[in-house]
């Protein structure tokens, strides 16, 4: 199973897959910072055959001017997604935190420190939290088609329960 992890950020994307974990930087501003993530992001899909994707969904509660930008990040990132017919699922960001932590309001830091706890996995350096919830955001959806890397505790599974996978269930015949 080719899925992939996305959480989306002008400054530090997050990218998980097939082994690779990454973060997508770039000092661009405006529509070319846009062009720039998105192009990197297909890029990277295109290295695989039948890609999915588990794409972070938006945070409802932002209340910082960079709200709309992140919007439009999302916008033109879902439409290059949907032009090459590469399925993504989205997971509210409360959903990945207790996925990852069993609550879902859980912080950034909290989110690192159970992962890394869970799974042995040190997360460190630019763009750390970003990875790690990409790594997160995959790792629900090869959770969710049984193909998960790791035991997860029934309570944060029932973060799986918040999500609507049939998209991926019929990419994988689930």
């Amino acid at each position: 199973m080719n899925i992939f992890g996305l959480d989306l950020s002008l400054t530090s994307t997050g990218l998980s897959g097939c082994d690779i974990t990454s973060v997508i930087h770039t000092p661009k501003k405006g529509p070319e910072r846009l062009d720039f993530i998105a192009t990197e992001i297909i890029n990277v899909l295109s290295t695989v055959d039948k890609p999915s994707v588990v794409i972070e969904g938006y945070s409802f509660a932002s209340r910082n001017s960079q709200a709309h930008s992140i919007g439009e990040l999302g916008g033109v990132v879902r439409v290059e997604l949907w032009k090459r017919n590469i399925p993504y699922v989205e997971v509210a960001p409360t959903a990945r935190a207790k996925f990852a932590t069993g609550k879902g309001n859980a912080s950034k830091a909290e989110v690192l420190s159970a992962v890394s706890a869970r799974t042995g996995i040190i997360w460190s350096g630019s763009g750390a939290d970003d990875m790690c919830d990409a790594w997160i955001l995959e790792e629900m959806g090869r959770t969710s088609q049984g193909v998960g890397r790791f035991e997860w505790p029934q309570i944060n599974r029932t973060a799986l329960d918040k999500v609507d996978w049939s998209i991926l269930e019929a990419c994988y015949g689930r």
